[in-house]
């Protein structure tokens, strides 16, 4: 992500159905530390179709985190 510092907005989403199928649901909208600290919190099977939107950027979160 480009924009990574810990007050920038960001979309926190889940791909149900991973991301070439499926809808986005949206689970928070607001600072990256928020969002990585929601994200944190939920289960492994979720974790892995989560994904951060930034006004220039997608990334996913175990991308992001490293594993």
């Amino acid at each position: 992500m480009r924009t990574t510092h810990n007050d920038a907005t960001v979309r926190l989403y889940h791909l149900a159905d991973g991301p070439e199928m499926g809808s986005a649901e949206t689970l928070f909208y607001g600072p990256l530390a928020e969002a990585l600290a929601l994200a944190a919190q939920q289960p492994e099977d979720v974790q892995d179709g989560l994904f951060l939107a930034t006004d220039n950027d997608v990334v996913a979160y175990l991308d992001l985190i490293g594993e």
